[in-house]
């Protein structure tokens, strides 16, 4: 029988040679072609954690995951390109849950923000602080001026900009106290800029950006506020201003889901989160936004454990979402997941 390892690399292979990995497009409507989730399984991983930190990097095609609140707070390094690696670099972040973190295309790097080093969060623990990644250590920068402290933010790279875009986060013990400002980190000038739209979302925690691909806007859903409300609001940034859509069906209220844009599927893809306060009701279901409406779609064969907080984030190389660790409302988990379209 194929090892977990060995099935993936197969099934890679099975995607790159139909297709999928030259940037085939697809004419089969997205409701009709076969998604499936697959655990991987290694003999070295990151241990089991939730609120890390994770973004593809493109100058070393792999994935780096940060910190979290695993067994404490954490301040690892790892790496994915097909197998988890540990990095050791000579300067790191101090350990924080909750950090945002992007690719910095323009920059040709990964920018890391905020966090905290306590769970719950106390008062005025958060970080404020802002670091690169040049793929072998991490580097903190020193911009005149930064975004006030925080943690449960998020970030992604707007690339008609050439900047990181950061929005919401909180610096209060459970999030009792929510940023709604909009930041741009400029990586070239190592400057961090406040952007004042017309409008923008209510501020929350617990919910992350996604650029997507096919529209070329911002995507927002869902978090939860100050008031510990799950939320189910859908907003898209232009460039210049937030706006909410209306879109005829959604995922529901939940905070702590993930998001990434799966450029296989030209579609924003949402996974898991959870209902109510202090994550009681985890979910594991998959969605897609067609940059107009919210559409639940059922993979086939097994699905990861219900979750939130993981972290996920869409692999170019390999045509994979990857899936990684999370809350399960129980033990912290450690599996790798991956999720990709079979031919």
């Amino acid at each position: 029988m194929l090892s977990l390892k060995m099935r993936f690399h197969a099934s890679l292979y099975a995607l790159m040679t139909a297709g999928i990995g030259a940037g085939m497009t697809y004419a089969v409507p997205l409701e009709a072609q076969t998604l499936s989730w697959v655990q991987l399984g290694y003999s070295s991983a990151p241990s089991a954690r939730e609120n890390a930190g994770m973004a593809y990097d493109e100058n070393t095609h792999s994935m780096v995951l940060f910190g979290g609140d695993g067994d404490g707070i954490l301040g690892d390094t790892w790496t994915w390109n097909g197998t988890w690696h540990a990095m050791l670099p000579a300067t790191s972040p101090a350990p924080r849950q909750g950090p945002a973190i992007a690719f910095d295309r323009a920059a040709g790097n990964i920018v890391l923000f905020g966090g905290s080093p306590t769970v719950p969060v106390g008062k005025g623990t958060a970080f404020g602080d802002t670091w690169t990644w040049d793929g072998i250590n991490w580097t903190q920068q020193f911009p005149p001026v930064s975004p006030p402290a925080r943690v449960w933010s998020s970030m992604v790279y707007v690339p008609a900009a050439g900047t990181v875009l950061l929005f919401s986060g909180t610096n209060s013990p459970d999030g009792d106290d929510c940023f709604d400002d909009t930041w741009a980190w400029n990586g070239i000038t190592k400057t961090w800029t406040q952007l004042h739209p017309a409008a923008h979302p209510p501020g929350r925690t617990m919910n992350q950006l996604v650029y997507d691909g096919t529209t070329h806007t911002v995507v927002l859903f869902g978090g939860v506020t100050a008031g510990l409300t799950d939320l189910a609001d859908t907003w898209t940034w232009d460039g210049i201003n937030w706006a909410q859509q209306s879109p005829a069906s959604n995922p529901g209220p939940r905070n702590g889901p993930v998001l990434t844009y799966d450029d296989s599927l030209h579609a924003v893809v949402l996974f898991g989160g959870a209902i109510g306060p202090c994550c009681s009701d985890n979910l594991n279901d998959t969605w897609t936004w067609n940059g107009a409406d919210w559409m639940e779609i059922y993979p086939g064969t097994m699905l990861p454990p219900a979750r939130n907080a993981p972290t996920m984030s869409y692999d170019p190389l390999y045509k994979v979402v990857l899936l990684f660790g999370g809350d399960s409302n129980g033990p912290l988990l450690d599996d790798t997941w991956y999720l990709t379209l079979a031919r």
